[in-house]
């Protein structure tokens, strides 16, 4: 394994603690800028609204430099944003800081991938992102409920200047073990700069995949969004048996993480597809077993399994049918992820508040991840198909072009063409 990814899971593993451990978090937020908890979770919701902007306009704005120099500057965007948070004297700028830390997390996941994926041999590509990715899973596991732990010992902000420490060793790893991976014309003339990057959305294969990860993931964080409210409500578990509930959930999302990473590099089509479908299940599974308690254990694990066992696949699909460009492209799958995850909560939302129940986000979850599943059906068949009429065109040009006459010499001008 190159030493480099250890170094991109790490700035995963603080990106990632950003995003979530704020949810533990925003009692003690609230109370200190002297505002609702409602208005504290906005915390939460501009910081997501600021990912899919950072991994739309800031990846675009940079793909003509060397990636490895780009992601040392998203790290230290990243420290900014966290130091600015840990030293805010009133909500606004705490505001100010959450969102200069999330322009940095979707530009950062889309460029590492490219380049976690640029350190390996093409058959192991999708097992790399999973690598960089288990930074983000580590953040669930470990990361969210220690920080939790930290800021309720210590007060909240010595959460953020621990999350900016980390930033900070992310920062130095990158900058040692990180190999330069040159883009533009360095690296081939079709992905020059923007227009290069842009020219891989004519692809439909990338629009599919990205549809599929808005709903694919999507269906799995609507689940999770509300699930504390399930535990409590609907399987009965005491509010303090949450956090150690939500680590099994983590530690789903770690295994599959490992799993669909090495599954995807083998068939990355049928990877997704059967996830997916047995996902389907294990929502409906548990929103149908949701008042026993060693079924909603089993489901925990199991739904973060399935659930970011997806995320390599997901992610290596679009890179794949973007490949001469990856770099925007990725970065957009990183957004569509964050996309997906403010409708599988809106969703849940919806539906608690028309009365369904605290099992009904489980139920609008499978259901939103059943679309993702037949999205990517219709993908993956259309994909073979086209496969298959290159493959039959290729043969008949094969066919009908004459035979070679080795005493010709190639003119070396008109053989590079």
């Amino acid at each position: 394994m190159p030493i480099g990814l250890i170094a991109l899971a790490l700035g995963g593993f603080g990106i990632g603690l950003t995003e979530f451990v704020i949810m533990g978090l925003l009692p003690e937020v609230a109370a200190d800028f002297q505002v609702s908890e409602a208005t504290a979770g906005w915390l939460i919701s501009g910081y997501a609204l600021a990912v899919v902007v950072g991994a739309l306009l800031l990846t675009a704005a940079v793909t003509r430099f060397e990636r490895k120099p780009v992601l040392a500057v998203l790290m230290v965007v990243f420290v900014a944003g966290n130091m600015v948070s840990a030293m805010a004297p009133d909500y606004w700028t705490m505001m100010a800081g959450r969102i200069i830390a999330a322009l940095s997390h979707g530009a950062f996941f889309g460029i590492g991938a490219v380049v976690a994926a640029s350190m390996v041999a093409p058959t192991k590509k999708a097992g790399a992102i999973a690598i960089m990715f288990t930074g983000l899973t580590a953040a669930n596991v470990l990361g969210v409920p220690f920080g939790t732990m930290l800021g309720q010992a210590a007060g909240w902000r010595s959460t953020f200047w621990a999350i900016t420490g980390i930033g900070v060793l992310a920062l130095a790893g990158i900058l040692a073990l990180v190999p330069k991976t040159p883009t533009g014309k360095a690296a081939s003339p079709s992905s020059a700069g923007l227009r290069g990057e842009l020219r891989a959305f004519r692809s439909g294969q990338v629009w599919f995949s990205i549809l599929v990860t808005i709903l694919g993931y999507g269906g799995m964080f609507g689940a999770f969004t509300y699930i504390a409210f399930t535990l409590t409500e609907v399987t009965g578990f005491a509010a303090s048996t949450v956090p150690w509930l939500l680590i099994l959930f983590g530690v789903g999302l770690f295994i599959g993480n490992t799993i669909g990473g090495k599954a995807a590099d083998k068939n990355v089509d049928r990877t997704l597809v059967v996830v997916l479908s047995v996902l389907v299940v294990v929502l409906v599974v548990f929103a149908l077993t949701s008042a026993n308690q060693p079924m909603t254990i089993a489901s925990m694990v199991l739904l973060g399994g399935f659930g970011f066992a997806t995320v390599p696949g997901l992610q290596m699909r679009v890179m794949k049918y973007a490949d001469s460009a990856p770099t925007l492209a990725s970065g957009a799958n990183i957004g569509a992820f964050n996309v997906g995850n403010a409708l599988g909560a809106w969703m849940g939302g919806v539906t608690i508040t028309a009365g369904l129940g605290y099992t009904s986000p489980i139920w609008a979850g499978a259901i939103i991840t059943l679309l993702g599943l037949g999205v990517m059906l219709f993908a993956g068949a259309k994909a073979k198909r086209n496969d298959a009429a290159d493959i039959t065109s290729g043969v008949q040009a094969d066919a009908g072009a004459p035979a070679a006459e080795p005493s010709v010499v190639a003119d070396p001008v008109t053989a590079g063409r």
